[in-house]
């Protein structure tokens, strides 16, 4: 079939036979006809939203083989066995394999057998691969994980770079860039570097309505992390920590109190962090203590919470990390604790980086959004879509909505906090500050002699937690900056000295009050009627096939089926084949794959 005339209705055959699918999701099928139509595409999609399908499907319709650039080992390990078991010649070359497998695969793509083959950009972009590609039919290449490409996204890899000479590399093939985490200036940047400009950029949206948002005052992480593990006792979920030894420690006091939890960083050995992965993989409940080094690439769909000991680096970043739960449309949770010690500990790692200026501001610029995020008086999820560009109404599912707290005018204490930090030479931290306000004759503050300021003791009747609050608020709200030269001290901006004027009212927002956590069923179950007992009992059975079936062919349980595919089976109960390849996500070789072993399972459970 050649590249410009594709039958207008062979996507909807790939969609129904090889993925079993009825219909595309939002943003799919606008994505797909542009390929098809051999533009160049840049695809922001949420997570979970079906990103893998806008390529995919082109790849199929099209013919010939598709070039798909990926950064990780696993995701294209997954992706790989997931089209093999949907009927799809599908191939990876990669250090995860032996050279003996690559050459095999290579040889399979030389033959024609392969169409999608799966590369790291690193090995794709070399002289002799590519010179071995120009020899071969290339139809389509797709770079997922695109804003690895732009220097100023979150996970920003050298290596990309190079991309930018696919599209003179195979004059007149579709390019498509997918990515769900690109703010305006990573996209243009993503336009720029790999497409020269001539590209379609469709942005589909960001928001992830199932997904909950609550920010907490960071006070003993570890009590707090504990606490919030228990709350959510059999679920899978990701904890981010900010080193190495803080996820490591962090994993080993989860396990001394009961929570099942295993670590993950780039310092561990490789078997350790493979047998960590393959373990989160599995159906078993298991919170993953984690850097930043997790995450990209796993697709498990039913990570329930995503909780942030420290905070990321900037809103794209925690965008991307949260959006690794929930992937199954049911409710998650993102719970992130947040302390001015934080905002100090990414101000130096950006002044630490060797970036130019430009890049210096926009970091601190974007770190400016994420404690504006963190503070925010009002709904977040319109703060967090805001930053990318989306307007949308008060969500009624974050912290800021369920527990609506009125703010209240503190100008007075507000002007106290910043006469102290003026009083004492614009150089002190938080704590320091505090101290002086509350009375407490330290070493420091007498060595200083900042008890013989007028301000100290002055708001000796605040609790020190209510002016932690206060003093993260003033920096959030522009009264107070934070100094840039890394050592944490406050100095009063612009807005602080005209509330000193009299000019700016200060209207503080009180912690609101704890509430009893209300566990909500957010698995597959959740979905089968309460008063089916069969019926739950019946998906119980379908689960353990599910995993069962996946570990013979050594790849997570969601790619065999998702768990609504088995919810689908349970409200069906199909008795035949042909019955059977109505459900949801069951094609023609999935069909052929599990039918049997399926309908084995419900006509044994009196279906």
């Amino acid at each position: 079939m050649s590249l410009a005339e594709p039958r207008r209705d062979a996507k909807l055959d790939v969609l129904k036979s090889v993925f079993g699918y009825e219909a595309f999701r939002p943003g799919q099928e606008e994505a797909i006809d542009l390929l098809l139509a051999g533009r160049h595409v840049l695809t922001v999609m949420p997570t979970g939203s079906g990103k893998s399908l806008c390529f995919q499907v082109p790849a199929l319709v099209l013919g010939g083989l598709a070039l798909v650039v990926s950064p990780l080992v696993a995701l294209m390990r997954d992706q790989v066995a997931a089209l093999r078991l949907a009927g799809v010649a599908a191939d990876a070359i990669h250090s995860g394999q032996t050279r003996e497998e690559n050459v095999a695969a290579w040889h399979r793509v030389a033959g024609g057998k392969t169409r999608l083959l799966y590369l790291a950009p690193e090995r794709l972009m070399t002289e002799r691969m590519i010179a071995a590609l120009r020899r071969l039919p290339v139809r389509l290449v797709a770079v997922d994980e695109a804003h690895c490409i732009s220097q100023w996204g979150p996970s920003f890899r050298p290596e990309y770079e190079a991309l930018g000479a696919l599209r003179e590399t195979f004059p007149g093939v579709p390019i498509a860039a997918l990515t769900a985490t690109a703010d305006e200036v990573t996209r243009a940047d993503i336009a720029a570097r790999l497409f020269g400009n001539d590209v379609a950029t469709l942005v589909q949206g960001f928001d992830r309505p199932n997904i909950r948002l609550t920010v907490e005052p960071k006070g003993d992480w570890k009590r707090q992390l504990l606490a919030f593990a228990r709350s959510h006792p059999g679920r899978c979920g990701i904890v981010y920590c900010l080193s190495r030894k803080k996820t490591e420690e962090a994993a080993a006091f989860l396990l001394e109190n009961g929570v099942p939890a295993r670590a993950y960083h780039a310092g561990m050995p490789r078997e350790a962090r493979e047998a960590s992965q393959q373990a989160f993989m599995s159906e078993e409940p298991l919170v993953m203590v984690a850097t930043i080094a997790f995450g990209m690439g796993i697709d498990k769909p039913d990570v329930r919470f995503v909780f942030h000991t420290d905070i990321p680096g900037s809103l794209e970043a925690y965008y991307q990390e949260i959006g690794r739960a929930g992937r199954d449309g049911a409710p998650a949770e993102a719970h992130m604790l947040f302390g001015l010690g934080d905002i100090r500990t990414r101000r130096l790692f950006i002044d630490a980086e060797a970036a130019g200026e430009d890049r210096r501001r926009r970091e601190l610029q974007r770190l400016d959004a994420l404690v504006g995020y963190c503070e925010a008086p009002s709904c977040r999820r319109q703060v967090l879509l805001a930053y990318f560009g989306e307007e949308a109404e008060p969500c009624g599912n974050c912290d800021a909505c369920l527990q609506t707290v009125a703010r209240v005018d503190r100008s007075d204490d507000a002007r106290r906090a910043v006469e102290a930090v003026r009083a004492t030479g614009e150089r002190y931290g938080a704590a320091h500050v505090i101290d002086v306000l509350r009375g407490h004759a330290t070493e420091k503050a007498c060595a200083a002699g900042h008890d013989r300021l007028p301000v100290f003791g002055a708001g000796a009747q605040v609790p020190l937690k209510e002016w932690r609050s206060i003093l993260r608020q003033l920096v959030a709200a522009g009264f107070l900056a934070l100094d840039i030269g890394g050592y944490g001290g406050l100095a009063v901006a612009r807005k602080g000295m005209a509330l000193l004027a009299g000019g700016e009212a200060f209207l503080f927002r009180p912690p609101p009050a704890r509430e009893e956590r209300r566990l909500r069923r957010a698995d597959a179950a959740a979905a089968v009627a309460e008063d089916d007992a069969e019926g739950a009992a019946l998906l119980v059975r379908l689960r353990a096939l599910r995993l069962a079936l996946a570990k013979e062919r050594g790849v997570p349980a969601y790619v065999v089926f998702a768990d609504r595919s088995l919810v689908d089976m349970v409200a069906r109960r199909p008795q035949t084949p042909a019955e059977f390849a109505e459900v949801h996500g069951v094609g023609a070789a999935k069909l052929r794959e599990f039918g049997e072993a399926f309908l084995g399972a419900i006509r044994s459970a009196g279906g």
